[in-house]
């Protein structure tokens, strides 16, 4: 079995909230793969369902972000599994928003939902990090992460969410490198699809506006031409 566990806090004061980021992608693999009724088993809401011919535990812990741990380890602990069958899922301030990394182990990062993990559940477990963003200065990250996604967001977090339930199947089978490329085509196509149109280069100059620029051809200074030509328009300085 594995285990997909999405990192939030619980209640509906906090479903919006770019925190919750790890809640909304397993909400999305739930509804694209057809599991059964949420339950409430390990501090947690569960679902056990089938992907790619593989069992998973999808699990949301209902004890908050910061002993998100204790549901995870309790649910690992009943099953007998090891920190390799474990997925976590959660929000990144130090990727930009709509970017994905997934790697083995690692770091906490000072995510106070990846300290609990670790020490309840070992650190050799795959983790996937969804980009919200940094608000740029330390005294704004508290607000930020609590706060709710804009309405600017949604132009790359339901896409992102999208190709994520709609290749969870790469996330079973561990073709993490795939998936990642599937993720980054999600967001990239939309972001592609917002930006601005490039202004139009100036129109080329004309023929004509180029010959100006150029040398004009010398005109014949002596000979029955010349002659003729001084006779219509003088010399210069008559």
């Amino acid at each position: 079995m594995l285990i997909i566990a999405g990192l939030g806090n619980p209640g509906g004061k906090y479903v919006g909230n770019r925190h919750n980021i790890g809640f909304m992608a397993v909400d999305a693999i739930y509804r694209r793969h057809n599991f059964p009724p949420w339950s409430k088993k390990f501090k947690a809401e569960i679902a056990e369902g089938e992907i790619a011919g593989e069992k998973v535990l999808l699990i949301k812990p209902q004890t908050y972000m910061n002993v998100s741990g204790e549901a995870v380890g309790e649910a690992m602990r009943f099953y007998k599994l090891q920190p390799a069958d474990l997925v976590a899922i959660y929000d990144e301030l130090d990727l930009p928003s709509g970017k994905a990394r997934l790697k083995t182990g690692g770091g906490h990062g000072g995510h106070n939902g990846i300290k609990s993990l670790d020490a309840h559940c070992g650190k050799d477990y795959r983790r996937l990090r969804l980009g919200i963003g940094h608000p740029g200065v330390k005294e704004l990250v508290q607000h930020h992460v609590l706060g709710d996604f804009a309405k600017a967001d949604q132009a790359w977090l339901e896409p992102l969410l999208d190709a994520l339930a709609d290749n969870a199947d790469m996330l079973v089978r561990k073709e993490d490198s795939q998936l990642m490329n599937k993720l980054a085509l999600a967001v990239g196509a939309k972001a592609d699809e917002e930006k601005p149109k490039l202004e139009k280069k100036p129109a080329a100059k004309s023929h004509i506006h180029q010959a100006r620029n150029h040398n004009q051809p010398k005109l014949p200074a002596t000979g029955p031409m010349a002659e003729m030509l001084k006779k219509m328009f003088g010399n210069k300085g008559d």
